[in-house]
């Protein structure tokens, strides 16, 4: 009994002080505990991730209780470890890389990189001729089917976020920033392997010299296949749907829901559409224009525009007629652009005795007299020679659209020949067809869909159903290749869409929410009303007093400071350093920073401050950077003529 009443007077005495703090205190209190455990990245991984993959003790946000979470099936405390040391040149001659790839505790898998890094990207390395920027090589962090780490050679367009550490770009770049350099290479060396086995997960970086130590864990399966369930969607997305289905199927959770009244009454589904331009550029052949199909002996193209069609028996004595004897020849041209014809003529004909040439029908002329008929000539049929007429008649108004017969009649006496040409100009110019896919007609007309996002260019018009004010810039694009391209200018090319349209289930009545509506339409912060339905179908309208708890006053603002700090631009782009095309290659990086007790800015080494505590506001400042990220992003045209 003595110690019942010796432990209820502890815990009053430990009580009392809470009932003492108001409800702002206490939430003030624990909002400060929360933050001292998660409000940086570094807390918030010393305190909960660190410790909850490796097996160890994790306490509540008041510190009042601890426990060991098991969230990790292998743990190990060294996964992986990178040795990175400069050399004289600047260039890191040594970069050596060991990995404990089954979590066992002890390395099994080690990698020397076989040549120099000149710099350093996202997920690769540059290496160089030492101490240059000549002679450049691009490597990308990569796996093996078996899983080891590896070395691919790609272009420079394959990688991100590159930058220079060699003399060529500064002196003691790698010693000075080695943190740095260390992270961002081991970033990319754990970015490929989780690429490429996504059970892994790593917990903690710690750095030593020029050492960096990432702590690794086994999070998302207990197997010793990468492939399994866990990550499985990765390599095929589509089983989502059908094994999300089978899941649903089998929730009771899931089918409650599916069966009330919102579930089987009115429901909203997304749709996306797109509004695309679509330009092509076609490159038009005489072909494509004019063509021989059938008939005719042979075809000459001169040049890209011009093409000559021979029809007949021209060789000397190839046809034998006896006393008189006709021959017919006919040759088919297609028309198959009429618009691209610029002149068609009936250059030369001729025969050996006597010949006429009609066109559909039509008799164009005839030789060495006149010979309008289809019977034989209106003379001797011997000639004993042959005649050629080079009328130069124009036939483009009777060449229009589709099959045109060409006709050569002849009548030989003895041995003869014939021989006719049409010569053709035409307009082989690029041909450039537009038009409008839209696929949004549909639910831009439907009353019961609403606009919800739209991105017209890259540019976000649309945000959750609120116009944002932007609109891109016109735009001007190269289409076509080879020596068919054109430049095109419209006001957009591309618009990505998404609805959200209300669906009648039909199945139930939707939901009453007119007593909701009432409160909030007629309440006010001192006074609530309600409305309650009778059974009799009428309603019953109360009012009662209603307040607010104080809410207590705040600062206007959360205290920032902002600094700025000297750093020189070693960044890379396919041309080559960036920084040596400036006229000085040192810039600003600008830092803000949460001021602490008494307004005090914490700036770090080597910052400068540039504004002191307060409620800065430097939206405009902002935007303007955003908008110059953008435009440098947008399509630029680069020609040598002058303009």
């Amino acid at each position: 009994m003595k110690a019942r009443a010796l432990l209820l007077v502890t815990v009053l005495g430990l009580c009392a002080p809470l009932h003492a703090q108001t409800p702002e205190d206490r939430a003030r209190a624990a909002a400060a505990a929360a933050r001292a455990k998660s409000a940086e990245s570094d807390a918030l991984l010393d305190n909960y991730v660190t410790p909850g993959l490796a097996g160890r003790s994790i306490t509540t946000v008041d510190s009042s209780k601890a426990f060991t979470p098991d969230l990790a099936c292998q743990k190990t405390a060294t996964y992986l470890e990178l040795l990175a040391q400069p050399n004289t040149t600047g260039d890191i001659g040594t970069l050596s890389i060991s990995r404990d790839s089954d979590l066992d505790g002890s390395f099994d898998e080690a990698l020397t990189v076989p040549v120099v890094t000149s710099g350093i990207c996202a997920n690769g390395i540059i290496s160089c001729t030492p101490g240059t920027w000549d002679a450049c090589r691009f490597f990308r962090w990569d796996t093996a089917t078996s899983g080891a780490l590896k070395l691919s050679e790609v272009d420079l367009t394959e990688l991100a976020g590159c930058y220079c550490v060699n003399n060529s770009c500064g002196n003691n770049l790698v010693w000075g920033n080695i943190a740095s350099v260390l992270k961002d290479l081991g970033g990319g060396v754990v970015g490929a392997l989780a690429t490429s086995d996504a059970r892994i997960a790593v917990s903690q970086a710690s750095i030593e010299g020029p050492v960096i130590r990432y702590t690794g864990a086994q999070t998302t399966s207990c197997t010793a296949q990468s492939d399994v369930g866990a990550t499985a969607y990765k390599s095929n997305p589509g089983a989502i749907s059908s094994d999300a289905s089978a899941a649903a199927q089998a929730s009771s959770v899931f089918q409650a829901l599916a069966a009330s009244s919102t579930g089987t009454g009115t429901s909203e589904v997304s749709r996306s559409c797109t509004i695309t331009r679509q330009i092509t550029q076609e490159e038009i052949t005489i072909e494509k224009i004019i063509d021989r199909v059938a008939g005719g002996y042979a075809t000459s193209v001169t040049g890209s525009q011009n093409v000559t069609f021979l029809m007949g028996s021209p060789s000397d004595n190839s046809l034998s007629g006896g006393s008189c004897s006709i021959f017919d020849f006919h040759m088919t041209l297609r028309v198959k652009d009429s618009d691209r014809l610029r002149q068609v003529l009936l250059t030369r004909f001729g025969a050996d005795d006597w010949a006429q040439i009609r066109i559909d029908g039509e008799l164009l002329g005839s030789g060495p007299q006149s010979w309008t008929g289809t019977g034989l000539p209106p003379g001797k049929c011997e000639k004993k020679g042959a005649f050629y007429l080079n009328p130069a008649l124009d036939l483009t108004s009777r060449m229009t659209q589709g099959d045109h017969d060409i006709w050569l009649r002849v009548a030989v006496a003895e041995g003869g020949e014939a021989y006719a040409a049409i010569d053709a100009s035409v307009d082989t110019g690029c041909k450039t067809s537009e038009q409008l896919v839209d696929t949004c007609s549909g639910y831009g007309a439907n009353d019961a869909c609403r606009l919800q996002d739209e991105v017209v260019d890259g540019v976000t018009t649309f945000r959750s159903g609120v116009n944002t004010g932007l609109s891109p810039l016109p735009q001007t694009r190269v289409f076509g290749t080879g020596a068919c391209t054109a430049q095109v200018a419209r006001d957009f090319f591309l618009r990505e869409r998404t609805y959200r349209c209300t669906v009648d289930l039909g199945t139930s009545a939707e939901p009453d929410l007119s007593r909701g509506a009432y409160i909030i339409d007629h309440s006010t912060e001192t006074l609530l009303a309600d409305r309650v339905a009778n059974t009799d179908g009428s309603y019953s309208l109360t009012t009662r007093s209603f307040s607010m708890p104080d809410r207590g006053s705040v600062s206007a603002c959360e205290p920032i400071c902002k600094t700025r700090k000297a750093e020189g631009n070693t960044a890379v782009a396919p041309d080559g350093v960036t920084g040596s095309k400036q006229t000085d290659p040192t810039g600003w990086d600008y830092y803000y920073r949460t001021c602490q007790d008494s307004n005090v800015c914490p700036a770090g080494d080597g910052e400068e401050l540039v504004e002191g505590c307060g409620c800065l506001d430097d939206f405009p400042e902002a935007a303007v950077m955003m908008q110059t990220v953008r435009l440098g992003g947008a399509d630029m045209v680069c020609t040598s003529s002058v303009r």
